[in-house]
């Protein structure tokens, strides 16, 4: 079955030098865009792993290597995500998002790169990752029939997954499981072939940021779903110790966790402003012709003697 789509689909996959979002980074990264009318554009970039705060190429950890196996000697002469990060914003511009167990791992690593970029070359890329939908083909198979991608591959398509672990083989084999998904699930309610639908399926928590750090409640208010202000909403946080959110910024946090705290800090403190009494500024009276500094000084001291 092909998708229905409205807006391009863009399948992605990362390989990375490791699994920490905060400390490693992308070392290859694929887009398979799909059009409306399905048709399919691929781009694929090998990326040299930047360390921006200390100037130099990030190591790879080698369980991560021995499971990609791509060396930092392969990557020596690659450009670096901040030279690749326009080519890539334009590729993910006016999509919709799917992945393979995306939603935890490569969509907050790709968020963090345009941070890196963001904040230590300083340079403002047009593109908010948290306004566009993604489907998470995972969590749809998991839900499903709990398996890995390669058994998927071969539960759905009916073929062995060759190459695993190399970004365009999983995004590709990715981008045909959730096709064999909804052939095999025609006609079942929790499954139709409609993005937005496919989004909320497959991507169960609602979170402001990637790392899960804020959550959003019923009434869909930011809160802090970890530490001493665990279950109270950020708004709430904020009005009672402010300091906190310059705690965050500060602390091991992801640039994401943070770049969200400091956009509900903006947001609260306009409101806060806003909310504020506008003093009314000093009006200036002219003097008239004849006035004197001592002028009406007499009839005041009169008074006083009289009282």
């Amino acid at each position: 079955m092909e998708l229905n789509l409205e807006r391009p689909l863009l399948f992605f996959d990362i390989e990375s030098t490791g699994l920490n979002i905060a400390s490693d980074s992308i070392i290859e990264l694929c887009f398979v865009k799909i059009l409306p009318g399905n048709e399919q554009r691929v781009k694929t970039w090998r990326v040299k792993p930047w360390d921006y705060e200390h100037n130099c190429q990030r190591p790879i950890n080698p369980s991560a290597q021995a499971v990609h196996g791509i060396s930092a000697e392969a990557l020596a002469e690659c450009m670096t995500f901040y030279e690749i990060a326009d080519e890539v914003v334009e590729w993910m511009t006016g999509c919709d998002l799917a992945g393979f167990n995306s939603a935890k791992f490569d969509l907050p690593l790709l968020a963090e790169e345009i941070e890196r970029v963001r904040r230590w070359k300083q340079r403002e890329l047009p593109i908010d990752l948290h306004q566009m939908k993604m489907v998470d083909v995972q969590n749809i198979f998991h839900a499903m029939e709990p398996r890995t991608l390669k058994a998927a591959y071969m539960f759905y398509c009916g073929k062995d997954l060759e190459n695993a672990h190399a970004a365009e083989a999983d995004t590709l084999a990715t981008y045909e499981v959730l096709k064999g998904q909804l052939d095999r699930y025609e006609g079942d309610p929790r499954i139709e072939n409609n993005v937005d639908r496919l989004a909320r399926f497959s991507t169960k928590q609602r979170t402001v940021d990637y790392a899960g750090r804020l959550i959003l409640n019923d009434k869909d208010e930011p809160v802090v779903s970890f530490g001493k202000h665990k279950g109270k909403t950020a708004r709430e946080v904020y009005f009672s110790e402010p300091s906190y959110f310059a705690w965050i910024d500060n602390g091991d946090f992801t640039l994401d966790t943070k770049r969200q705290f400091a956009l509900l800090k903006a947001q609260y403190e306009a409101e806060k402003k806003a909310a504020m009494p506008q003093r009314k500024p000093a009006t200036y009276a002219p003097r008239t012709k004849g006035y004197t500094p001592f002028e009406g000084l007499g009839d005041l001291f009169s008074q006083d003697n009289e009282q």
